[in-house]
């Protein structure tokens, strides 16, 4: 039983990066999934992805850049105002400017680095080095 669609899709992109795979399947897909997905390869964690239906939710068919150290989920799903961001990132990234966290915000899931540029604040999703 799935509890957490988001934290499983990271979980199995972070288990195929460390035994070397160059692709991996996500199942079940979602909008979310999506767009953090949109996020890792606008980054350059990841490369193309497609969405196949398969009758049961469909699947992503991501490929792997082998350029993953660490990805996951952010539990519980704090609130982060636009000049809290150095916080967030001393705690989920292992160095200053290296990884992204993916937040959700008005304008949509977006990385870190646009939010700023943007100025403004979101939950936190994920995170990824």
């Amino acid at each position: 039983m799935l509890q957490d669609p988001l934290n499983d899709a990271l979980s199995q992109i972070r288990n195929a990066e460390k035994v070397g795979k160059k692709d991996v399947v996500l199942r079940p897909a979602s909008k979310l999934i999506g767009r953090v997905l949109t996020v890792m390869k606008d980054g350059g964690y990841v490369g193309d992805f497609e969405f196949v239906e398969d009758q049961r939710g469909g699947v992503y068919r991501v490929k792997l850049l082998g350029r993953i150290n660490d990805c996951g989920v952010i539990k519980p799903r704090y609130a982060i105002g636009r000049l809290e961001f150095e916080k967030w990132e001393n705690r989920y990234l292992p160095a200053q400017d290296f990884g992204a966290l993916i937040l959700s915000t008005t304008n949509g899931v977006i990385s870190q680095y646009q939010a700023k540029e943007l100025k403004t604040g979101g939950r936190l999703l994920a995170y990824v080095y």
